[in-house]
Formats: C-alpha cells, sequence, structure tokens
C-alpha cells in the first residue's frame, strides 16, 4: 500500500503520517463519531476518501483525530483570522496630529482642513497642536482663535473630546468623529 501526503501543514497541527499516537478517535467527514482506530486503519480511511488525517485535540485520551480536507480547514481558517483582524482594526482608530501656526495662511488652513476631514471621516481622532515661538507666546490668544476656528468647520463631522489647552510653548486640542446613530 502506498502512503502519500495530499496536504503540507505549514503549522504546528498534526496531518496524516506525522501524527505518532497508536490509537485515535476518529471523526468522520461529515462530523459523525468513527470510533476509537488504529492510526493505520485511520490512515486507510482518510486515503480512501481522498482526505486528510488531521489531529484535532492530542490532549484527549485517546487523541481526536477529523478526516477532513486539511488546506481547506487551514483555508477556512485563515480566513476567519483576517475577518478578526479586520473588525479589529475598525474598532481601533489612530491618532494623526496636525500642527498649525498662530499666524496660518488662508491656502494653507483650507488645505490642513481637508486633510483632517478626510481623515475624520475614516474614522481616525485628530490632535491639533500650535506651537509658540519667541514673542508668539505673549499672544497665544491668536492661537486658541485658529484652533476653535478650525473646529467650528468640522463641526458638522466631529466633536471636541478635549478643548484647546497650553502645555509648555504648545497649545493642542483633540478631535474625535461624531458617532452615527
Amino acid at each position: 500500500m502506498e502512503v502519500f501526503f495530499i496536504a503540507s501543514n505549514k503549522n504546528n497541527q498534526l496531518i496524516n503520517e506525522q501524527i505518532k499516537a497508536s490509537n485515535v478517535l476518529v471523526i468522520g467527514p461529515n462530523g459523525e463519531q468513527v470510533g476509537v482506530k488504529s492510526i493505520q486503519d485511520a490512515l486507510t480511511l482518510a486515503n480512501y476518501a481522498g482526505l486528510d488525517l488531521v489531529m484535532l485535540n492530542p490532549n484527549q485520551d485517546p487523541p481526536v483525530c477529523k478526516v477532513m480536507d486539511y488546506n481547506k480547514y487551514r483555508y477556512e481558517k485563515q480566513k476567519k483570522e483576517k475577518e478578526a483582524l479586520k473588525r479589529q482594526k475598525a474598532n481601533s482608530s489612530e491618532l494623526k496630529e496636525f500642527r498649525l501656526s498662530p499666524v496660518i495662511d488662508v491656502g494653507d488652513f483650507e488645505t490642513k482642513l481637508r486633510q483632517v476631514r478626510k481623515y475624520l471621516e475614516k474614522g481616525d481622532k485628530i490632535k491639533l497642536s500650535i506651537r509658540f515661538k519667541g514673542r508668539q507666546m505673549a499672544h497665544t490668544e491668536l492661537g486658541r482663535e485658529v484652533l476653535e476656528k478650525f473646529a467650528a468647520r468640522l463641526e458638522d463631522i466631529s466633536i471636541i473630546e478635549q478643548n484647546a489647552k497650553m502645555d509648555g510653548r504648545s497649545m493642542i486640542m483633540l478631535l474625535a468623529p461624531k458617532k452615527e446613530k
């Protein structure tokens, strides 16, 4: 009798001849319990079905093995992991930082506004900061006005999570996207 591998194993799950147990509890391809078989009988059963013998639970006595298409099983498992990762990414929003100036020009202001709007629509939080240099420290109210004007232009899609406050030579404001109802 010639024995061949139908699938290749790329992770730590034992398949076909890699299983070293003498007796295993075999579950059929449709989920029915076949019973306790010797490893040779289980491999023969899997070969006749054109499928693989995959060890699902090596810690049980006897170990539990299932007759299945291992490549298809691995593909479905990877698909589920990718979906879980997508959902995880959708739930976690990033914090994007934008630096403004207390003497920002209209064109620069509009450009930053468009960029921030794009990130807010994606669901990211925005940290706006203004760094005061030299004599600008005497007129921090100009920076506060710029931040408030910026937030007012975005109030249709964002809420102010943290009002403008001084932090050393910088003034910081946090914006978060509005929750859809």
